[in-house]
């Protein structure tokens, strides 16, 4: 029988054959949804749903388009890494606000779909198309390429507007856009058709970095730019571009008081719409474009003495209201004109959109779960989709379509009709039991091994499992995020995982807790209930207790064994941060600050520095660091810097370099034996 590590590496983590990536047309007629053919295929191709009867049609097959396949674009290499994409064929499109057209890119060439009939042409391109947007009339479409923005269309393909130097590019998100505030585009049609707002990136003041990789000695190495703490970003620019290439400046940096561009919208109901932000992150300001000499106004502001959170959706115009999201009197609330109209205890996550007179959003009341909510004019309050797990919402028309993962199956439910899966069931059953612990209510779950009973003097060694840090969470009622947890409890281990403070769902104080310092409260609270735990339950055996995690987890993990080897006898640190001052600007100058600015909150959590200060007092704790050499976001200075450190100091520890891996590890071979080479690790590490 097939084991889980393979059958987690093969199956893309059990997302390949379920449906994702959904629309609902504004009128209600028509779904859209991406699915591959089976459990183990990564090429996604495009659906239609009828929300009427359930009936599901095939609108465009990559296998049908592309019978020969065809090579993955640089751009679109970049873009899969920022949005953490692990499938293949058709993983974006754009469509009419009917959806009853669609356009999309498969290896690197662009295609225009007629829905209904199931017609898909393709239009001319450069060969390289990346990120394509179709024109409210349906007959154009724009995307980049190298460093342009192109139109394809009836009439021929041509260059609307590019850089004129190696660093300017128009058309494209700049990495901090895409990697931490979650505009992933760069350019957006004109309602009448006639133009486009497109950003415009020059990276020259950015540091250029550079990516090599060993295991080919003749590969030159590839430079990147980035943006590290305290560095300078790139110059983001933004013009109205007509489609004969003239531009009018948009002035929305307003003389460099604001830094980001952190999202843009320009819908039929009004002027674009632009979310700005303050280098510091403090202030944010919604600006409403003036497209004919490109002068900005300031619609709305929000300011706060940490830092204002960045939601998905906000803004947002409802019926002539603005509507925005918040940190308001310890919630994250739904604001409207100014006035929150959200309850004490709710936690909004996300605007999912405008339905009608009703404004839907995602929000928590229990940090475990996540539900779909209305807000209407009239104040009515209407859960539509709620039961525990993490539930997701598009709408439209009327229709509603929820994406749920709980404990049981994940699956999408649309209008009633649930749509069909074809991903496979892992074959390992997460059984977490919830708890809350410690004198700050930590969230926390445990996992023990399927059909285990204890015998009389033999607890389990503790795993710990987390990832610990801002904008994730672990502990959640979905299957999903135990199933490797589970896989390590079936080896033997009572698995442990915490949300402590600093992760999202219990309120702006929470999350605050970690402004400037991303150690010492996430380390305490990992601490805290695991003591909480084991007082409760002796099968945990704190004698024998090892740690694991991945990017900010990872970072977590080997700060455990260093600063509290007294609780933690082994950790696996995969791809950790290690010096903060090495990772972007828009993420670590939000929690720690401009390190020319506080550099204490950098000192305080460096891992590199804190090796070099342990005396020979200290235990040496086993630490395996796993780092991929192509990684472009944390980067592998992180882990050798911090290996450095520890052989300077005559601390043993061993290094796991991935050739060729990025952030993500999407290689079958690579994820299935990265698992049983941590196995066999913490085993050995752990006297087992």
């Amino acid at each position: 029988m097939e084991g889980y590590p393979r059958q987690q590496a093969r199956t893309r983590r059990f997302t390949c054959g379920a449906p994702r990536t959904v629309s609902v047309s504004d009128d209600g007629s028509r779904v859209l949804f991406l699915r591959s053919a089976g459990g183990d295929n990564p090429v996604n191709a495009l659906w239609r749903l009828d929300p009427a009867t359930g009936d599901e049609h095939l609108v465009a097959d990559p296998d049908t388009l592309l019978a020969d396949g065809g090579p993955e674009t640089d751009r679109e290499r970049a873009r899969r890494e920022r949005a953490r994409e692990v499938g293949g064929g058709i993983t974006a499109y754009d469509g009419l606000p009917d959806l009853s057209r669609v356009c999309f890119v498969l290896a690197g060439r662009v295609f225009l779909a007629d829905v209904d009939e199931g017609r898909v042409v393709e239009l001319a391109s450069s060969g390289d198309a990346f990120d394509p947007r179709l024109s409210p009339d349906g007959a154009t479409v724009a995307y980049v390429s190298g460093r342009g923005l192109w139109a394809t269309g009836a009439g021929g393909d041509h260059r609307l507007i590019g850089g004129t130097t190696a660093t300017v590019s128009w058309g494209s998100a700049e990495f901090v856009a895409g990697e931490e505030m979650g505009r992933m585009r760069g350019h957006w049609w004109a309602p009448d058709g006639g133009s486009l707002l497109v950003v415009r990136v020059d990276e020259e003041p950015v540091a250029e970095w550079w990516i090599s990789a060993p295991v080919d000695p003749d590969a030159a190495p590839r430079a990147i730019r980035y943006p590290a703490a305290g560095t300078a970003n790139a110059v983001v620019g933004l013009g109205v571009v007509a489609l004969d290439g003239s531009v009018v400046d948009v002035d929305w940096s307003r003389d460099g008081v604001f830094e980001y561009l952190a999202g843009a919208q320009w819908c039929a109901d009004g002027p674009p719409l632009l979310v700005v932000q303050s280098r510091n992150q403090r202030t944010l300001v919604v600006l409403e474009v003036e497209v004919s000499d490109g002068s900005t106004s300031e619609v709305y502001r929000v300011e706060d003495e940490a830092w204002v959170e960045l939601v998905p959706g906000s803004p947002c115009r409802w019926d002539g209201s603005l509507a925005t999201v918040e940190d308001r009197d310890g919630a994250r609330r739904l604001v409207v004109d100014g006035e929150a109209v959200t309850p004490d205890g709710l936690q909004v996550r996300r605007i999912v959109g405008v339905d009608g007179d009703r404004l839907v959003v995602c929000a928590s009341s229990d940090p475990l779960d996540i539900d779909v909510v209305a807000f209407g004019r009239d104040g009515t309050v209407d859960v539509l989709s709620s039961g525990g797990g993490v539930r997701s919402a598009v709408v439209g028309g009327g229709v509603l379509a929820v994406s749920v993962a709980d404990l049981e199956r994940p699956r999408l439910e649309i209008a009633g009709h649930v749509v069909a899966s074809h991903a496979e069931e892992p074959v390992v059953s997460a059984m977490p039991t919830f708890h809350v612990v410690g004198e700050r209510d930590l969230r926390a779950a445990v996992l023990l091994p399927t059909d285990w009973s204890i015998e009389e003097g033999s607890p389990l060694p503790v795993l710990l499992d987390p990832y610990g840090g801002p904008h994730a969470q672990r502990v959640q009622r979905t299957r999903g995020q135990f199933l490797t947890s589970q896989w390590f409890a079936d080896r033997g281990f009572a698995v442990v995982v915490t949300d402590g403070r600093g992760t999202p769902g219990r309120g702006p104080a929470w999350e605050r807790a970690v402004r400037g310092d991303l150690a010492g409260p996430v380390l305490d609270d990992q601490v805290d209930a695991l003591h909480a735990l084991a007082e409760a339950d002796d099968r945990l055996d704190l004698s024998r207790v090892a740690i694991r995690g991945w990017s900010f987890g990872g970072y977590l993990a080997a700060l455990a064994v260093l600063a509290r080897p007294d609780v933690f006898h082994a950790a696996v640190a995969g791809a950790p941060v290690t010096d903060w001052r090495l990772y972007d600007t828009h993420y670590t100058e939000r929690y720690l600050g401009h390190p020319d600015e506080e550099p204490d909150n950098y000192g305080c959590t460096d891992l590199c520095a804190l090796a070099g200060s342990l005396g020979d007092d200290v235990p040496v704790r086993p630490l395996l660091l796993v780092h991929g050499l192509a990684d472009d976001n944390v980067v592998a200075a992180h882990t050798l810097q911090l290996s450095r450190a520890l052989l300077e100091a005559g601390r043993p520890h061993r290094v796991l370099p991935l050739s060729g891996v990025t952030h993500m590890t999407p290689q079958e071979d690579v994820a299935e034996n990265l698992l049983l080479l941590q196995l066999d690790f913490l085993n050995e590490a752990l006297g087992r």
